[in-house]
C-alpha cells in the first residue's frame, strides 16, 4: 500500500509529530523519510496541540524543537506545525510527500490526522521503529521497570549484537542523506588491548584528531544536545572529531540506583548516532573512568571534556594533570538531567497515567481505521 512516488528522490518531504523525548523512533522515521527525498521538513506541534490532542507534553515545545533540529536528517524545523496534517502548510514549504510510520495517528476526535493528505495521494508510508516510544518510556518511569537493561556486557556482549541491532548500528550511523556511510561504532571490552569495530566510518580513525566525552546520555535531552554542540564547535576549531563514550546498563544502575537508566545502552546509543554534533562515531561500554590506557585505543585524543553536571570524586583524576581535560563551562539548558525530567513526570503522575489511559482508548480506534485502511487500499 502507499507506493513511492515516481520523483520523490527529487522533492522535499514533510514530516509531522510530537517528538516528545527525542528517542530512537523518531530518528528511525525522520531516517527513513529523508533518504526517500533531497531534503526533510519537520513539522513539530505546539503544546496546546497535543494537550488537546494526546495529553500533555513532557518537553516543552523549545526543548522538542532543539531536538529535532540536532537530528543530522533534518533539514529545517517547523514550529507550531498543525496536529492535522494540513497540505496548504506543506505547500508552503514545497513539501510534496509527507511521511509517516505504518500505524494510525488520530486526533481529539478519532479521525485520521493524515486523511486529508491520503486522499491527494501525498501519502508514503514507512515502517515504524519497534517496542519504542514515548508512551513505553513514561510507563517505565511510572511503573520503575527494569525489564529492558542489559546484562553485563563484558561477559556477554553477543546479547547487543544481534542481527537486528547491527542493521539498526549501521542505519544510524550513516551521514545526512541516510544513504552513505558515516560515523563509526566500536565496542570498548576492558581486557582487549584495542576497541572492537562494530561498524566502520567513513574515514580512517587512525590518521584523525579526536576529541572525546562519555556519559550515560540517558533520556537524550537538550542538556545533552547542548553539551554536544559545545564540543562539535570546539572540535571543528581544532580540526578534530567528535567520539562519544557511552556507559552500560550495570554501570548507571550502580551509580544512579533505582531503574536507571530510563533507556538502555541500545537506545541511548541510537540516540547518540543520530545527532548532527557527533561526527566520529561512539564507543559502546565505555569506561566510568576514562584512563591513559583507554584513551590510547580511540587513538590521537587531543582533548577530552566533560559538561557542567557533578560528576563523582576521582573520575578524572588521571588525566587532569595534562592539558587534554577541560571542563565546559554553564549553558542554557544546564539545568536539565535525566532526574529533572522523570522528576517532571512523577511530579504529574496523575496527567500522565491519564494520558496513558487515553492513549489505549485511542488505540482501539486506530486498530478499527487500521484494519478498515487495510481492506480499502489494495496492495501494490
Amino acid at each position: 500500500m502507499y507506493e513511492r512516488p515516481e520523483g520523490i528522490e527529487n522533492c522535499r518531504i514533510w514530516i509531522d509529530g510530537c517528538f516528545d523525548f527525542a528517542h530512537h523512533g523518531h530518528a528511525g522515521a525522520m531516517l527513513q523519510a529523508r533518504q526517500l527525498g533531497k531534503e526533510l521538513y519537520v513539522g513539530v506541534h505546539s503544546d496546546e496541540e497535543i494537550l488537546k490532542n494526546k495529553g500533555p507534553t513532557v518537553m516543552t515545545l523549545e526543548e522538542r524543537l532543539a531536538a529535532v533540529t540536532a537530528c543530522k536528517w533534518s533539514t529545517k524545523t517547523i514550529s507550531d506545525a498543525p496536529y492535522v496534517t494540513d497540505p496548504k502548510v506543506m505547500d508552503k514549504y514545497d513539501c510534496k510527500y509527507v511521511v509517516h510510520g505504518d500505524d494510525i495517528t488520530t486526533d481529539a476526535n478519532g479521525e485520521d490526522c493524515y486523511q486529508l493528505v491520503k486522499d491527494l495521494g501525498k501519502f508514503v508510508v514507512v515502517k515504524r521503529t519497534p517496542n519504542i516510544s514515548t508512551t513505553d518510556l513514561v510507563g517505565r518511569m511510572l511503573l520503575m521497570t527494569k525489564t529492558h537493561h542489559y546484562k553485563d556486557l563484558n561477559k556477554n556482549y553477543k546479547d547487543l549484537l544481534t542481527e537486528d541491532n547491527l542493521t539498526r548500528f549501521k542505519n544510524y550511523s550513516t551521514d545526512e542523506t541516510g544513504l552513505h556511510e558515516g560515523s563509526g561504532v566500536y565496542l570498548n571490552l576492558p581486557d582487549e588491548p584495542k576497541l572492537k569495530t562494530i561498524i566502520s566510518p567513513n574515514f580512517d580513525i587512525t590518521k584523525e584528531k579526536l576529541v572525546y566525552i562519555d556519559g550515560g546520555f540517558d533520556l537524550f535531552h537538550p542538556g545533552h544536545i547542548e553539551i554536544l554542540k559545545i564540543v562539535n564547535e570546539k572540535a571543528q576549531n581544532l580540526g578534530a572529531k567528535v567520539v562519544v563514550g557511552i556507559h552500560d546498563d550495570l554501570t548507571i544502575n550502580k551509580y544512579k540506583g533505582l531503574n536507571y537508566p530510563i533507556m538502555n545502552i541500545f537506545e541511548r546509543s541510537l540516540c547518540v548516532l543520530q545527532c548532527r554534533y557527533v561526527n566520529g562515531g561512539i564507543i559502546l561500554n565505555a569506561p566510568y573512568k576514562p584512563t591513559p590506557d583507554f584513551l590510547s585505543k580511540l587513538g590521537n585524543v587531543i582533548k577530552v571534556y566533560h559538561g557542567p553536571t557533578e560528576i563523582d570524586e576521582n573520575v578524572y583524576d588521571s588525566i587532569t594533570d595534562s592539558n587534554i581535560f577541560e571542563e565546559i563551562s554553564k549553558h542554557k539548558f544546564d539545568n536539565m538531567n535525566t532526574e529533572f525530567i522523570v522528576n517532571r513526570v512523577l511530579n504529574n503522575k496523575a496527567a500522565y497515567e491519564e494520558r496513558q489511559k487515553k492513549k489505549g482508548w485511542k488505540s482501539e480506534i486506530e486498530k478499527v481505521l487500521k484494519s478498515k485502511e487495510s481492506r480499502d487500499i489494495p496492495s501494490s
